[in-house]
Order: C-alpha cells, then structure tokens, then sequence
C-alpha cells in the first residue's frame, strides 16, 4: 500500500492528473527493472591484443532472466491511494481541467481540441463545461494568433488559401465560428 501511494505521489510530482487517468496508471503494475547481463560495458570491452575476437573459450553465453510477472494490483488498494490523494488536496479534476485548458491553449490549440483530450483523459463532461466557461481565453483572438504566426500578418483572400488557413484552424482545434471571426472581426 505504502508503494502505491509514493507511485501515486511521484506521478503526480511529475505532472497534473485526472482521477482516471492516475486510477488507470496506478492499476498497471510496475514491472521491475532486470539490468542485461550479457552486455559489457564500452570500456571492459575493449579487447587487449592478445585477445582473439572469434574465441570461442572467451565467449561468454549467458542467458537472460525472464522478467518476473507483475502482480495485480486490487482496486480496493487503488481507490484508498485516490481517497488519500484527495483528502491530501493532491487531486482535484476541476483544477486539473483548468490548468490543462491553461497549458493547451498557451500551445494554440482550440477549445474544441481541449475538450476532446480532456474527454479522453476521463474528465466529467460538466467539469470540462464548467472550466471551460470559467477561463479566460479570447478564442477568436488566439485562432487570429496562430494564423498569423503560420501563414504571415496579411491572412489569404482568395478561396483556395483561405481553405489551408480553415483546415489547419479545424485541426487545431477551433470552432467554425471562431475561424469565420478572423475574417470577419479582424479585416485590416
């Protein structure tokens, strides 16, 4: 139990998690790290001399250790670690979901895109709804950002560039509305 708990502590030292994001990480055992013993390093393997390559004596044959097989792990020990986590303040969704619209957006991804990964990573639809809501971002002035800094300060007018601009905006994760604003909102 004591394992699980520092498991759960160094994953989310590491990074932000969601609820079942590190319920699904801490339910996958840790498989134990079994150093090769047929590899030499660089410098004992450097033959002197008087050493033949092709030897057969001075080979050595050695056949690795199977991996031992991880144990599973029980949910009851995994919703006590969660429990423990949340009663620590160590985890909590809605900041998760914000500070991950925070970072997504920093990169130029669109709220659509953001909502999609959060989605993936197990959030609740309502958080993601709600953080969504509460943040800060002018989507329509990023969208006008990241076009800028693809394809230069004077955005295409004719169709079949503007449809490169549409595209790579779809891509990133921004809504249709959001990418008409450019145009729309934006005219020089």
């Amino acid at each position: 139990m004591n394992t699980l708990i520092s498991r759960a502590m160094r994953l989310l030292s590491q990074r932000d998690h969601g609820e079942a994001e590190l319920r699904r990480k801490l339910l996958i055992p840790p498989v134990p790290f079994v150093k090769p013993q047929n590899k030499q390093s660089r410098w004992s393997s450097r033959k002197r001399p008087d050493e033949n390559a092709f030897d057969e004596d001075n080979a050595v044959k050695v056949r690795p250790e199977p991996r031992p097989v991880p144990e599973e792990i029980p949910e009851e020990h995994v919703q006590a670690v969660i429990d423990y986590c949340y009663q620590h303040h160590w985890l909590d969704d809605a900041k998760f979901a914000s500070r991950y619209i925070s970072g997504r957006s920093n990169k130029g991804y669109g709220a659509q895109r953001i909502r999609s990964e959060l989605l993936q990573k197990g959030v609740d639809k309502e958080i993601i709804s709600t953080a969504l809501e509460e943040t800060e971002v002018d989507w329509c002035v990023l969208a006008r950002d990241i076009a800028v800094r693809k394809f230069g300060e004077n955005l295409p007018k004719d169709w079949k560039e503007k449809s490169k601009v549409l595209r790579y905006l779809l891509y990133r994760g921004f809504f249709q509305e959001e990418i008409q604003s450019i145009y729309r909102d934006f005219d020089d």
